[in-house]
C-alpha cells in the first residue's frame, strides 16, 4: 500500500527515533563503539527512567568540557 505525500510529510515532521541496538550498528560502520562505562550509563538511565533532557544533563556533566 502506497502512502500519499501528505502522510509522508507528517511522518518526516515528527522525526524518527533509533533504538540503541540500531544506533550501535550504524555507529560501528562509522568506527564508533561505546565503552563498557557508556553502556552502563545507558542502562542506568533506563533504570532511573530519565527523560532525554535528564540524559543530556548527565552526559554533559560527565563528558563535557569545563570552560
Amino acid at each position: 500500500m502506497k502512502r500519499d505525500a501528505s502522510s509522508l510529510s507528517k511522518l518526516a515532521s515528527k522525526g524518527y527515533v533509533l533504538g540503541r541496538s540500531r544506533f550501535a550498528k550504524i555507529s560501528a560502520i562509522e568506527g564508533i563503539h561505546m565503552t563498557a562505562a557508556m553502556e552502563a550509563d545507558f542502562r542506568e538511565f533506563e533504570r532511573k527512567g530519565l527523560s532525554a533532557e535528564g540524559r543530556r544533563r548527565v552526559i554533559g556533566r560527565k563528558y563535557g568540557k569545563v570552560r
